[in-house]
């Protein structure tokens, strides 16, 4: 079920995320369909594409946004310290959270956004308003997946369109001077956009095939099993499914189990 987290700075990141996608699509079909391929198949193709792509954007940002990350409940009795020190009951394998006070499994870490402890915690990130995750870490990697061919594809449509010898184009110089603005305006966002993706994806495939999340970077804790075999790492992250499905957003997390929903200040 849903997570949902009231943080200012995330719930802007999430605004602006969509205000981009919906502009992009506003430009492609107003600006370089309609005005270069109105009398195209290809332009029907291409807005067809063009929507679809997006829609598979949607639903991975939503999925990863609303997605649990991988939360570790809260136990019922919070640690007492001083059987801790005394050499209480403790697994190796476990640490301490001192904010959540109790004891959390293998690679989890304290988020000081969502005050919790998220299981695998690779980086919180204000794009999905959320962290990823050990459950939600699929959907983030679709995300950035299809943000960066929605741009690679903008940028092919806008360069196509002004290459093209189109006879269909509109001659008052309004209408021009608009879809130079537009195109020009998207141009810049499909790069700055496609370049950050494509630099946070290549790190996170990085991650999964070292096993080694950021954090763990930074605290100097990993690699954890970097000689086990890639595809075995990415069915961890993937799930064990055909991964053909992979890069589909109706697929399941490989967690098995859906909390219920909480909201989390």
């Amino acid at each position: 079920m849903p997570v949902f987290r009231k943080d200012p700075c995330g719930i802007t990141c999430i605004i602006l995320t969509y205000c981009a996608i919906f502009y992009a699509d506003y430009v492609v079909i107003n600006w370089i369909i309609l005005q270069t391929m109105r009398n195209s198949l290809w332009g029907a193709v291409h807005v067809l594409f063009f929507n679809t792509v997006i829609f598979l954007t949607i639903m991975s940002h939503l999925r990863a946004v609303l997605s649990d990350p991988g939360i570790v409940p809260l136990p019922q009795s919070r640690i007492d310290f001083s059987d801790m020190h005394s050499g209480g009951e403790q697994n190796n394998d476990w640490t301490v959270c001192a904010r959540c006070e109790m004891y959390r499994p293998p690679r989890a870490h304290h988020c000081r956004i969502c005050q919790r402890c998220i299981r695998r915690m690779d980086h919180h990130c204000p794009w999905i308003n959320n962290c990823v995750g050990e459950w939600n870490q699929k959907y983030f990697l679709q995300f950035l997946m299809y943000v960066g061919v929605l741009a690679f594809y903008a940028i092919f449509l806008i360069a196509y369109s002004w290459l093209k010898d189109c006879h269909d184009c509109a001659k008052d110089m309004i209408t021009k001077q608009g879809r130079v603005l537009h195109t020009v305006i998207l141009t810049m966002e499909s790069i700055l956009f496609g370049m950050f993706v494509v630099a946070i994806l290549f790190d996170q495939m990085q991650a999964i095939f070292t096993d080694e999340t950021a954090v763990e970077q930074v605290k100097k804790q990993g690699p954890y099993r970097a000689h086990r075999p890639k595809m075995v790492l990415l069915r961890e992250v993937c799930g064990r499914g055909d991964p053909a499905l992979w890069v589909f957003p109706c697929t399941s997390s490989p967690k098995n189990l859906e909390p219920a929903f909480t909201m989390v200040a």
